[in-house]
């Protein structure tokens, strides 16, 4: 890995397989919503809040939480307190955003660990959004005193399960191991199996690195499942806009693109659909022709990935 900021990954975003599910916390709910990748979007906000409400209506007790990056695109003071206001009534995780606007470190970057196949004009870029975050970051230190607070991951039972809630992967905060990319590598199978064996989980909700996924191993004595649901805040298929969230729970989804059954949980990649031309104007107020985001992310944010349904399964 290269030492450049943004593609480093610094040392005290490392921890051990072994200690992550040592005591994992019940889930006193019936559907659990995990939300990677919010990245600043407040009317995907709205649309999941509007989600846990119609749920609510039902009869079901709702719990969100938030693994990691739900600050990128609210940069400018009024949308910064906004979104981390209303996030953080709920439980979260670090993100590697989060960790940089808590502790800046200019030896990081972004705190992505951007692999080599990204190009280093997206990683400058990252790296200069991060900067402008931590500016307004630092006008506001108790936002800042929680996010430091927060853990870097959740181990919860529900449903049966051992459910561990991470932003990378099981070995780093920002790791990709658990990326589409690599997911799908017939090479790195054997570090999937040794993750699950280490940690003693037998689901994995993760995100960090963008594209949606969902893989899934069956053997005569167990399955195990791992989820990344991209973004919650962004497009994550071709020509549509919608952000997606992990669902978990022992009733079924209304709407889902992808399902997987972990025991008795159904393990579902949920569309978000909010308003996306509200979101475009918003973005393009904070984020104008030329500059580092809409440079970046864009042409994502109106027209989605190449990834198609069919990709997710893995």
């Amino acid at each position: 890995m290269s030492e450049q900021p943004g593609r480093s990954c610094p040392i005290h975003y490392r921890y051990q397989p072994e200690r992550l599910c040592r005591d994992p916390e019940p889930v006193k709910a019936d559907v659990l919503y995990v939300i990677g990748g919010l990245y600043g979007n407040p009317l995907a906000l709205d649309a999941i809040d509007a989600m846990a409400a119609s749920e609510q209506a039902l009869g079901r007790r709702v719990k969100l939480l938030f693994n990691g990056d739900f600050n990128w695109f609210n940069a400018d003071e009024d949308a910064f307190v906004d979104v981390n206001n209303r996030v953080l009534v709920h439980d979260i995780i670090q993100g590697n955003v989060e960790y940089e606007l808590a502790n800046p470190s200019p030896d990081a970057g972004c705190g992505c660990a951007y692999p080599d196949f990204v190009d280093n004009g997206t990683v400058e870029r990252s790296n200069r959004i991060i900067t402008r975050l931590q500016a307004i970051a630092s006008r506001h230190p108790g936002i800042q005193a929680s996010l430091r607070a927060a853990p870097r991951w959740r181990c919860l039972s529900f449903g049966g399960e051992t459910l561990l809630i991470l932003h990378g992967d099981p070995e780093s905060l920002a790791g990709w191991g658990l990326a589409s990319e690599n997911l799908s590598r017939p090479s790195h199978q054997h570090q999937l199996h040794q993750w699950f064996a280490q940690t003693g989980a037998t689901l994995m909700a993760c995100t960090h690195t963008c594209l949606p996924a969902l893989w899934q191993r069956h053997d005569t004595l167990l399955s195990q499942t791992i989820i990344n649901n991209g973004s919650a805040g962004m497009g994550n298929l071709h020509a549509d806009p919608r952000g997606l969230i992990t669902r978990v729970s022992t009733i079924p989804a209304d709407t889902a693109l992808a399902s997987a059954r972990q025991g008795d949980l159904e393990v579902s990649l949920v569309p978000v659909a909010f308003d996306a031309q509200a979101w475009v104007a918003r973005f393009d107020e904070c984020w104008p022709t030329g500059s580092d985001a809409a440079i970046s992310y864009r042409q994502r944010i109106l027209k989605g990935t190449k990834l198609t349904v069919a990709d997710i399964r893995l």
